[in-house]
């Protein structure tokens, strides 16, 4: 039964802007948070901190944009995703503008991590959703689109950051940095809102309703929902080995005798192999007969196998491969978690669903690259941090196999009660 509050997808048209939209925030936002380890050096030696407390400037950055997912998806709910995300891009760019004239870690922790960490949670939710719910049938390709500008944007903005860091100082390059985060402003402008006709909301009524935007957030409805809860406990997983790599796999190269250019073109080449899956992924998941949860799960099980066997790769040729296999497998999988969503609640809850899943999602984050550290320190390598990483993947894809109805081969499975109906 369609559902009277959203709109038919009309796969096309103005989304394809929307699309662009998505692809402009992920470049803008995970770009920047892929390519800020130019600056770690820089905070250190301008403020003789230790690494592990710099490191925390980019840590809580990425926490506080997992946390405000729910904060994001409310307001988006109640006010419409366009005035969200412009208001997310401002506060990014502020956020590094008052962290150019940082005096302390502290100052850094508020401005770069509580302050643009809020503003690209404003942005990350609401792009995404907004993608999901003007596509239907081309859903997994659009959404692999409009995320694959981290990949880009990661491979352009490090040696970009370098040479501003380079050319102006750091305080001069985050200046830099925040005017090129400004333009999530003008990405948001293009969410043009998908209404049904006769629902339209005055400024002065959603006014009124700002109580239960965020009231929504203490009792969200997908809290009891059994198949959203697998769904993000198994992403909880998959986050806890996701981002290892792009932690550790440039010292693990250093480690390994390489030199520091030849490290960091593995985590470039990786990068360009996640655009590419991201791309590929979206456009198998629509066009091969298959449930979009079992693709889903065929990536995220090949890329925790191609995490497990980076410890192999001690000749560089041999590690490049491996590198460019997990960058291609974990891209392809990050627009099937996201389109997936909409199979598991329904585009109606998407938007709630998405910003829920990412504040769950924080805890894996949070604890993999602090653990995969720990067991370099104990191991003497990262051998056993990287093995520890894919396992962790291969466990979210077997709680994948826990949804119900998960071996029939029916598109439509799930029944209405498990997702437009109440849990």
């Amino acid at each position: 039964m369609a559902d009277p509050t959203c709109p038919e997808p009309p796969d096309g048209g103005w989304g394809w802007m929307v699309v662009l939209a998505g692809f402009l925030q992920s470049a803008l936002v995970f770009g920047v948070i892929r390519s800020f380890g130019v600056f770690f050096m820089e905070f250190v030696r301008c403020f003789g901190e230790l690494a592990g407390r710099v490191s925390w400037v980019t840590s809580i950055g990425i926490a506080v944009l997992q946390l405000g997912g729910p904060v994001g998806s409310a307001l988006s709910t109640q006010y419409g995703a366009r005035p969200v995300v412009m208001t997310g891009g401002f506060l990014s760019g502020l956020g590094m503008i008052l962290a150019s004239f940082a005096t302390s870690l502290t100052h850094l922790y508020l401005s770069i991590g509580l302050l643009s960490g809020l503003g690209w949670a404003l942005v990350f939710t609401p792009s995404v959703a907004s993608v999901a719910r003007y596509f239907a049938k081309r859903r997994t390709f659009a959404t692999g689109l409009a995320v694959s500008g981290a990949g880009l944007a990661s491979f352009a903005f490090s040696p970009l950051f370098q040479l501003l860091v380079d050319t102006y100082a750091w305080r001069g390059a985050l200046l830099v940095v925040a005017g090129i985060s400004f333009n999530l402003v003008a990405a948001g402008a293009l969410l043009r809102p998908l209404e049904p006709e006769g629902k339209e909301t005055s400024a002065l009524e959603a006014g009124w309703l700002r109580l239960p935007a965020f009231s929504s957030l203490c009792r969200p409805r997908l809290a009891c929902h059994r198949p959203f809860l697998l769904f993000a406990a198994a992403f909880v997983l998959v986050d806890a080995g996701y981002y290892v790599p792009y932690v550790h796999l440039v010292p693990h190269a250093r480690e390994l005798g390489f030199d520091e250019y030849r490290a960091a073109f593995l985590l470039s080449s990786a990068a360009v192999a996640d655009l590419c899956g991201r791309v590929a992924g979206g456009w198998l998941a629509d066009r091969l007969a298959v449930r979009l949860v079992h693709s889903l799960t065929v990536w995220t099980i090949l890329t925790g196998l191609s995490m497990l066997l980076l410890p192999l790769g001690q000749i560089y040729s041999l590690l490049m491969g491996l590198c460019i296999c997990y960058g291609f497998c974990a891209g392809a999988l990050v627009p099937l978690q996201f389109s997936g969503m909409a199979e598991i609640v329904g585009t109606g809850r998407i938007m709630e669903g998405i910003g829920l899943m990412q504040m769950m999602e924080s805890a894996g984050s949070l604890v993999g690259a602090p653990l995969s550290g720990w067991l370099r320190d104990v191991t003497g390598d990262y051998t056993a941090s990287f093995i520890v990483a894919g396992a962790f993947l291969l466990a979210g894809s077997l709680l994948l196999f826990a949804l119900p109805n998960y071996f029939s081969c029916s598109m439509d499975s799930t029944t209405e009660e498990e997702t437009m109906g109440d849990p």
